[in-house]
């Protein structure tokens, strides 16, 4: 039987095992490749992150840390208040005051979230819906940044060029790799933002800090700036108007672009119809409106007090400066003892004042140069001498580089230019040249008033207007104050024995002359003696010269230069026959701590514009009160003020205008003051709780009237006065002492009724007292 071997028969089969193996091979490979990329790129993200948040070899730039974080600073404006309450202005960089959630309206939130965060209660910092919308361009609605995101950028200064040391490291720079840190950064701090803080505060963070334009910063001061309202006044289409300005503030500016304004404004309107937070019958209504403004920018020139908040800030510098705050960016609330009631009154009557006197002033020298020489005659090259002085002379200097003739080119070539007027601001076209010229004819004023008992100045007013006039002629103004001088005088005769009832005759008194000067003999304003005999009373009253000239023979020039420093004041004095006539210079600053001494009982105050400052929460930081030292005697200061109301009230008194004139049925001290030539017109004047001192003048000295009638202090500077008071007696809100003066606290020893003493004493010093010598060695015999 035959046999055969045959191989096995395999199974056959239809389905399919799978791939080659070189395709699964690939296909494993690219798998693996994937995960160890996504890996790779997870880890490399990480590693980035980290380096970036933590600045790795100072690469990135510093984040804050959590202090920073949980204590976000951005800049707010220092608000100033009178004693009364009442804001005076602001000091700042940034113009911006917050405000809390509570008072931020509705329609603002509502139109922020639709135009720039639809999602802004969803995600956690970051969108990333949003961001890939922004990337692929399918809508406008939000764009790529939260909310959170922009109030990181704006708090934490994140973009190149800002301070902040977020901008620092060698990576961090311009270009597409700078921007991609400083976006990482921006996400990194909005995750860290909402984790520290709820929606609502980063919501009031954000509508408190964004700028926009016109200096206005956050949404408080943006609605006063556009609108002249609270925040929580603004109707739905002025909220769409200012969420519109933020995106680009020029671009957007209903001031500088009005019409592109108004298409932003109805297209935010839009994006709330889209989120449904406006119904569409609303928007067509509030799109039909036109944008009507209100628009102010806040300046340091606006408002109550200008000149005086100008030297607060220079008082408040040092106190900054040693414990280191910032007066312009802190948020500080400053309270001072200026009342706004008096401000605005000593404003008023400066205001009327000066008008009225620069109105005779111009007819006086109508049609001449009013710069002159003792002999009268015109200063020459006086406007070339006084522009050089100029700021604006010394950067063309250093932009030409010394050329005069481009120097005298554009110092001559004429411009538009807003200039002062007391009928209002005059548009002109002036040279600087012809500007400066315009402002010399122009008279200055100081006005301050004090209140004597605690030094709180009640009202400043330093010059005619701040905004072209800087110049504070209060305190930083210094000028012979003539007469006003002479009750120093009469407080050193005083207290070295002498009575007010102690008779003197109207003769001439002569220094000898000194170093090969000629003898000095002063002359009464009448340029003539009498020969009468006059109670030491009535000689101040009558601000007789020759009798001053002889008690400062007497008394010696040292003693009235002590007894000036006793009194307060501080700048230098020389010691000359003229130092009781007032031959050197002082301020109205320095003449009313002088004269509230006098009131005070013999204790000098420093004048004191601030009592307390606050933080931005309400935290006391410090507290003001005034210097004091004690100065005279209760009797001498009494007897003071008596002497000086005889001024108002004794026949031929140089103020009694104030009772005959402005009938005034008060107790009122006064002393005028006038200087030689008329260059400086004075006056201070007294009640029991109120101190005024006045100088009205040029800004030179050789510029003023010529002639009594017009350039005396009584008649320059005293009207200032009674116009003031006028105003400040008719305000029963105000708590005016109207008088008597307080007696002292122990019996007066000396005689103040004078009407029974016409002679018969001694014209000695009483022997029981040791009076100084005068010592006439290298004095310089100026003029008064």
């Amino acid at each position: 039987m035959p046999t055969s071997s045959s191989s096995p028969v395999r199974p056959t089969s239809t389905a399919r095992r799978g791939p080659p193996p070189v395709r699964r091979g690939r296909f494993q490979a690219f798998t693996r490749t994937m995960w160890v990329l996504f890996g790779g790129g997870l880890v490399a993200l990480v590693l980035y992150l980290g380096a970036v948040s933590s600045n790795f070899m100072n690469l990135f730039g510093r984040m804050p840390n959590l202090h920073a974080l949980e204590n976000p600073k951005s800049e707010l404006a220092s608000e100033i208040y009178s004693a009364d309450g009442v804001l005076l202005g602001k000091y700042f960089r940034e113009n911006r005051t917050p405000v809390d959630y509570k008072d931020l309206p509705q329609n603002v939130i509502d139109a922020l979230i639709a135009t720039e965060d639809v999602r802004f209660e969803q995600h956690s910092g970051i969108d990333f819906k949003s961001i890939m919308r922004a990337v692929a361009g399918l809508g406008r609605s939000g764009g790529g940044s939260t909310l959170s995101q922009q109030v990181a950028k704006v708090l934490f200064k994140t973009r190149p060029g800002e301070e902040s040391n977020l901008n620092g490291g060698s990576l961090n720079g311009a270009g597409k790799l700078g921007l991609l840190i400083t976006k990482t950064k921006e996400w990194l701090l909005a995750i860290k933002l909402e984790r520290n803080y709820t929606k609502r505060e980063i919501m009031r963070m954000y509508l408190n800090t964004v700028d926009y334009g016109s200096n206005a910063f956050g949404i408080n001061t943006a609605a006063k700036t556009f609108f002249n309202k609270k925040p929580k006044l603004l109707t739905t289409a002025e909220a769409a108007t200012l969420v519109g300005i933020v995106n680009a503030p020029s671009r957007f500016s209903p001031v500088l672009h009005p019409v592109r304004s108004k298409r932003r404004r109805n297209w935010v309107l839009q994006q709330m119809v889209k989120a449904n937070y406006l119904s569409a019958s609303q928007m067509q209504q509030d799109t039909a409106k036109s944008i009507v403004l209100h628009y102010s920018v806040e300046s340091s020139v606006q408002g109550l007090a200008p000149y005086f908040r100008t030297e607060v800030a220079k008082y408040l510098q040092a106190w900054a400066r040693e414990t280191d705050h910032d007066l312009y960016a802190d948020g500080l609330k400053i309270y001072t003892t200026l009342d706004s009631r008096m401000q605005t009154y000593a404003e008023k009557a400066v205001a009327e004042h000066l008008a009225l006197q620069q109105k005779w002033f111009s007819a006086h020298w109508q049609g001449q140069l009013p710069w002159r020489d003792e002999n009268g005659k015109i200063i020459p090259r006086f406007l070339e001498t006084a522009m050089r002085r100029t700021q604006r002379y010394k950067s063309l200097m250093t932009r030409f580089e010394g050329n005069k003739d481009s120097v005298n080119y554009y110092l001559n070539h004429k411009y538009h230019m807003q200039v002062f007027s007391w009928q209002g601001e005059r548009d002109m076209f002036l040279s600087p040249m012809d500007s400066l010229a315009y402002y010399k004819r122009y008279l200055r004023a100081g006005f301050m008033a004090v209140n004597p008992l605690n030094g709180y100045v009640k009202a400043w007013v330093g010059g005619p207007n701040y905004k072209f006039f800087k110049f504070d002629h209060v305190r930083q103004g210094k000028r012979q104050p003539g007469s006003t001088f002479k009750p120093i005088v009469y407080t050193a005769a005083i207290d070295q024995g002498y009575s007010p009832c102690y008779p003197r005759p109207d003769i001439a008194t002569t220094f000898p002359g000194v170093a090969g000067r000629p003898p000095y003999t002063p002359h009464n304003f009448e340029g003539s003696f009498s020969g009468r005999s006059f109670t030491l009373r009535q000689a101040l009253a009558r601000s007789m010269n020759s009798i001053t000239a002889w008690l400062v023979f007497k008394l010696g020039p040292e003693t009235v230069v002590a007894y000036a420093k006793r009194l307060g004041i501080t700048s230098p004095i020389d010691l000359v026959p003229a130092v009781g006539f007032g031959a050197s210079d002082c301020s109205i600053f320095e003449l009313c701590g002088a004269y509230g001494t006098f009131v005070n009982k013999g204790v000098w105050t420093g004048p004191l514009l601030v009592t307390r400052i606050d933080d931005k929460n309400g935290n006391e930081l410090r507290r003001f009160v005034a210097q004091t030292k004690e100065a005279l005697s209760e009797e001498t200061a009494y007897v003071m003020t008596n002497m000086l109301q005889a001024s108002t009230t004794e026949p031929g008194g140089t103020s009694t205008i104030l009772h005959t004139g402005f009938k005034f049925n008060t107790s009122i001290g006064a002393k005028t003051g006038t200087t030689s030539n008329y260059s400086d017109a004075w006056f201070m004047g007294i009640t029991p709780n109120l101190v005024c001192g006045m100088w009205i003048g040029g800004e030179d000295r050789s510029i003023h009237f010529r002639t009594g009638a017009y350039g005396q202090g009584a008649r320059l500077a005293l009207p200032l006065y009674g116009i003031f008071m006028k105003k400040v007696y008719a305000d029963k809100s105000l708590d005016v002492d109207t008088g008597p003066f307080p007696l002292p606290t122990t019996p007066l020893t000396i005689e103040l009724d004078c009407s029974k003493y016409y002679g018969g004493q001694r014209d000695t010093i009483p022997s029981n007292q040791k009076m100084a010598q005068p010592n006439l060695d290298d004095l310089d015999d100026k003029d008064i």
